[in-house]
């Protein structure tokens, strides 16, 4: 794993300096601890920060074939490089090195653009060609590797890290009202958005080419496509299946020449990532868990220490405070490079820097949930769904019936699904657990409202409900999970926070293949009623314990609410409503404080008042500059 960074100069521009990528690589130096590299042509620039996980001695980066005219600098690791290596050498390609990263030059060479439809893998990469003076840039499928990128008339340049592009002075750091108010609405920047004007993400799946006049095309080369025909007779015929794809996946997942762990939460899929992989290796293994002291939290580690002594896996664990929390938090978007609601990265890092001491890859279980139906929200919103149409004419009435007595019962999920009645899914559906920003204009300044000039935040994810509006509701729910709360969220704190401790984390049910074999499957072999992921329950109920397989989903049961509302309650109340605070320039002070007195009375507030924090904090960390 690795931070790649470059920087073009378009037609008739002066050359791009050694002193402009260095500052770039330097400032990345946490994801390659182990070495850096440049490689200068005229007016392109290419550098690359290395974190040696396999070919040890002879992967060092940029990488080029074997007569300098292609050079890659590349992010990530790709599964199948062996077997790729092998075709291309009976198709005549002479290898200097047996890293993955030499694969890919000559995939290129052999196959041009289409060299990403044969990679298995994460990747974010670069490709310098210098016959055609052109350069080709892409992003794994589902987004587990970065990729920020600027262009202007002038210039193009990328990085793994946006932190990365403002070392480069002409690179502007212009906030866009469009991306603050898309973050409240969401809790993450869907899509392409960065919190700066015209830096943007590129999309997973997709690729990028320049050429030296500016001229560039952009193009999807990848899409999660739901099947509408019964691969299988029954579920267990797709269990069977399933378990033989998992083993092979997850063998290709531990391939390392370096030490291998497990984070393990005591959920169902990391255990059963840790027991494929006991079967696969003879080698060690080390599993990982945090938990909290706080009374009413679920302690994760009894369930862990359970599998991992089932699995004969050397257990670990750690505990951190709410101190501990809050003294992280601007280290933390100082290396996510947004502000993601997303409490759980702060004990990820934690985690993370405390595993770095044993082992260089992690291998966790995230994915599972997206890929065959793992939250509540999916069997409530199908539930909605049917209640709607039974109310037909009368939702409205029934929904604020439902809202009321949601309200005065305190039971917030029933209040919560009674306001979303009336509506149509993607009117709200606009993150995993739906949006509370409903009137978020009601919230914000005057001026705010007007730079926003009526810019919905909606936008990007009602244009991938288009593309999934004849599929059945728990696969559209499925494929806009894996189009935003996916990558722009939980992958992004992911790869941040594991990388800012010198980790690379590996996520084998995120393999494209598991997710299309998911897709394929019909939605009652993933939720049917009640019973969520019935598929992988199926698969696991004779490899893991049955403790495991019946545990009700906690998710990361961080106590952040509990936190801001008592530890740190004065902390969070002095940092959001100071005179001089980034969100008072946004928000009315009097809907800061009616949501801080709103989250002091009970936890349900919690999401909005970390969102105000992580806008907060992020923009003491990435001051905009013109």
């Amino acid at each position: 794993m690795c931070g790649i960074a470059g920087k073009i100069n378009f037609e008739n521009a002066r050359p791009v300096e050694e002193s402009e990528i260095r500052p770039m690589l330097d400032i990345m130096r946490h994801r390659g601890p182990d070495g850096n590299g440049i490689h200068l042509d005229g007016p392109v620039g290419i550098g690359h920060v290395r974190l040696s996980i396999i070919d040890l001695e002879a992967g060092k980066q940029p990488l080029s074939n074997e007569d300098d005219s292609i050079w890659i600098t590349f992010n990530g690791e790709i599964y199948n490089y062996l077997e790729l290596r092998e075709r291309l050498i009976s198709q005549g390609h002479r290898f200097r090195t047996h890293s993955d990263t030499e694969v890919i030059v000559h995939l290129y060479e052999e196959y041009g653009k289409s060299c990403v439809d044969h990679l298995q893998g994460m990747f974010a990469f670069a490709i310098w060609d210098s016959n055609k003076r052109k350069f080709f840039i892409a992003r794994d499928r589902v987004g587990i590797k970065p990729l920020y990128y600027y262009k202007d008339a002038n210039i193009l340049c990328f990085a793994s890290e946006l932190k990365a592009l403002r070392t480069l002075p002409e690179v502007p750091c212009v906030i866009s009202e469009e991306s603050v108010d898309a973050f409240w609405c969401f809790s993450y920047l869907p899509g392409k958005l960065t919190m700066f004007r015209n830096i943007y993400k590129l999309l997973p799946g997709y690729w990028l080419e320049v050429d030296m006049e500016g001229h560039s095309t952009i193009q999807q080369y990848w899409d999660l496509s739901f099947s509408s025909e019964n691969r299988f007779k029954n579920i267990e015929e797709a269990s069977e299946e399933l378990s033989s794809l998992l083993r092979q996946t997850i063998k290709m997942h531990i391939m390392s020449d370096v030490p291998v762990g497990f984070l393990l939460s005591g959920g169902m899929d990391s255990s059963a990532v840790l027991s494929y992989a006991a079967d696969e290796t003879d080698k060690e293994i080390s599993a990982f868990t945090v938990g909290f002291s706080e009374k009413g939290i679920v302690d994760e580690r009894p369930f862990a220490k359970l599998v991992a002594k089932r699995y004969g896996a050397k257990h670990y664990d750690i505990t951190i405070s709410s101190q501990d929390f809050w003294d992280y938090l601007p280290k933390l978007f100082w290396h996510l490079d947004e502000p993601v609601c997303e409490a759980p990265a702060v004990a990820l890092h934690y985690i993370s820097e405390f595993a770095s001491k044993y082992v260089k890859v992690l291998l966790s279980g995230e994915g599972g949930d997206e890929a065959f139906g793992g939250y509540p929200n999916y069997p409530n919103q199908m539930a909605t769904e049917r209640l709607r149409r039974i109310a037909g004419p009368f939702k409205g009435i029934l929904g604020k019936f439902m809202e009321n007595i949601g309200k005065a019962s305190g039971y917030q999920q029933l209040a919560k699904y009674g306001r979303y009645l009336p509506l149509e899914l993607q009117e709200y559906y606009w993150g995993r657990t739906g949006t509370p920003h409903l009137e978020n204009s009601l919230l914000y300044k005057t001026n705010f409202n007007k730079s926003l000039n009526g810019k919905s935040a909606n936008t990007f994810v009602n244009k991938l409900f288009n593309n999934v509006s004849d599929i059945p509701l728990l696969n559209q729910m499925l494929y806009i999970d894996t189009k935003t709360w996916l990558p722009d969220d939980l992958l992004i704190k992911a790869d941040k926070t594991t990388m800012a401790n010198s980790i690379e984390l590996r996520v084998p049910l995120l393999d494209h293949q598991i997710l299309e074999f998911a897709a394929s499957l019909e939605p009652t072999f993933k939720v049917r009623n009640r019973e969520i992921k019935r598929v992988l329950k199926k698969t696991f109920s004779n490899i893991l314990p049955k403790e495991i397989i019946d545990r009700k989903k906690v998710g990361f049961p961080v106590p952040y609410g509990e936190w801001l509302r008592t530890d740190l309650l004065d902390q969070t109340r002095e940092t959001l409503l100071g005179s001089n605070s980034f969100v008072r320039s946004i928000f009315e002070k009097s809907s800061i404080e009616s949501i801080l007195e709103r989250h002091k009375k009970t936890v349900s507030a919690q999401r909005e008042v970390f969102s105000l924090l992580a806008l907060e904090i992020w923009e003491t960390q990435y001051p905009p500059r013109t």
